[in-house]
């Protein structure tokens, strides 16, 4: 496969390569940020992008948001060291073809890319497990389990009444961070403005 690696840590980057290659795959491009890898990605048209989560400038969901809006038939795999649920679910639900952490050993991480092209979705059997809890909980606990307890801290400023740049220096993030945080929150609430989110997060005893 034509693979597209993102993540910030150029050490891991090029250690990840060095693995797909020596797997037999080609490598065609490597970004340390979600904004360079979406930019990128739209030309040069690779069927997998390995992607982090946590990076600077736009996280790996917002990236693969915009991904799958342009590029749909390009599957993409997160790797990450978050174990948050509400990560994991959210990767899902916004298109990810698979969710995997980055202490997998060499030999199953390339099996589960591999598996790709048998049109196997790149899960271990744990986090499978985990989705499949989650997505049988009740309502109620499935709400509250929606956000990060990123998104949870910064709607909980918002709610405060604090600005974009007040939240961004409280949290030692830049405001650009709390924008993307404040887009992906308001996505998965289904809601359109930071008033309404406040309102779904109060209403759920979640603020």
């Amino acid at each position: 496969m034509r693979i597209y690696v993102v993540d910030d840590h150029s050490l891991f980057r090029d250690g990840i390569i060095s693995l797909l290659e020596a797997g037999g795959h080609t490598v065609i491009g490597q970004a340390g940020d979600g904004l360079t890898a979406v930019e990128s990605i739209h030309g040069l048209k690779p069927d997998l992008v390995i992607m982090d989560i946590k990076m600077p400038v736009m996280d790996g969901i917002e990236a693969l948001r915009q991904i799958k809006s342009t590029s749909p038939e390009v599957k993409v795999i997160m790797l990450t060291v978050s174990e948050d649920e509400a990560n994991l679910v959210d990767a899902i639900r916004t298109g990810a073809d698979g969710y995997l952490l980055k202490h997998l050993n060499a030999k199953d991480f390339l099996d589960m890319v591999n598996g790709l092209e048998r049109g196997e979705a790149a899960l271990t059997r744990s986090l499978t497990s985990r989705l499949l809890k989650y997505m049988a909980a009740p309502e109620t606990e499935s709400e509250r389990t929606l956000l990060s307890e990123r998104e949870i801290e910064i709607l909980r400023l918002v709610a405060a009444g604090k600005s974009n740049r007040l939240i961004a220096e409280q949290l030692s993030i830049s405001e650009n961070t709390v924008k993307y945080h404040l887009k992906n929150i308001l996505h998965k609430l289904g809601v359109s403005n930071r008033t309404e989110a406040v309102t779904w997060a109060m209403q759920r005893g979640i603020l």
